[in-house]
């Protein structure tokens, strides 16, 4: 394994060097959290991008920085140095208001506890997530439809997060990122509730639904076996990325 230096370390890519077709770049990224007097630098001096339309997997154990580089990718966090790059935008120069849009329209979002609101049905969950978007009510109806069906969870619908699975609920949450049309979709640790042959499935779906609608995916996961799943792999050890060797093609 060697460590990712530069920008040699293109995400998505057999080659490396730093490409104009980049969707992600992070530059010089450091990430450090406050506790009173004491400094915890979770990411260090981060150099990293990921190309439109790859699909790459971070590992690291608990507390690494995975959900730490997920959130600053997705917006939902600033760097405390460096910049995080989207589609050319430097994110930490928006405004909060531009960052928030940012999220609702152009990021797909998949956590590991599915996040579905008891209350909704399985379609009620993605339209409601839907409605902080300006499309209108009838776009955001077929939209919600056309990203259950391509679950293969339409004929579920009606039906609420206690009466499916975890794997379906899970399913949901996939569906309910993918409604957006998002160019990027995080995942994390999107099995990680799920035994492995489920986990298996929710994986293989991710990788369907990215080359079908073209969508960028970043999963940040702790189980090296999802990792035959991706076009690249990357390790976090010590705040910093560390390229890891697709040993597996089990998944393409």
């Amino acid at each position: 394994m060697a460590v990712l230096s530069s920008f040699e370390a293109g995400l998505g890519t057999r080659g490396g060097g730093r490409s104009e077709d980049a969707l992600v770049r992070l530059d010089h990224v450091s990430k450090r959290y406050q506790d009173g007097q004491i400094a915890t630098e979770v990411l260090t001096d981060v150099h990293m991008q990921i190309e439109r339309g790859s699909f790459t997997v971070v590992l690291g154990v608990s507390g690494s920085g995975k959900t730490t580089l997920l959130n600053l990718v997705a917006g939902l966090d600033v760097p405390s140095s460096g910049e995080v790059f989207v589609d050319g935008r430097a994110l930490s120069a928006l405004s909060e208001r531009a960052r928030t849009e940012f999220r609702r329209t152009a990021v797909g979002i998949v956590f590991q506890y599915y996040n579905l609101l008891p209350t909704l049905t399985a379609l009620e969950n993605i339209e409601a997530a839907l409605e902080i978007t300006p499309l209108p009510a009838g776009e955001i109806r077929d939209r919600s439809w056309r990203s259950l069906e391509a679950v293969g969870l339409g004929s579920k619908a009606s039906r609420f997060p206690s009466q499916l699975s975890g794997g379906e609920q899970q399913r949901v949450a996939i569906a309910r990122a993918l409604a957006k049309e998002p160019a990027l979709i995080v995942a994390d640790e999107p099995t990680g509730n799920l035994d492995e042959q489920t986990g298996r499935g929710v994986m293989t779906l991710l990788q369907d639904l990215r080359r079908r609608h073209r969508a960028t995916l970043v999963v940040a996961t702790h189980n090296p076996v999802m990792t035959s799943f991706a076009d690249r792999v990357v390790r976090i050890e010590h705040g910093r990325m560390v390229d890891v060797p697709i040993l597996a093609e089990a998944g393409r």
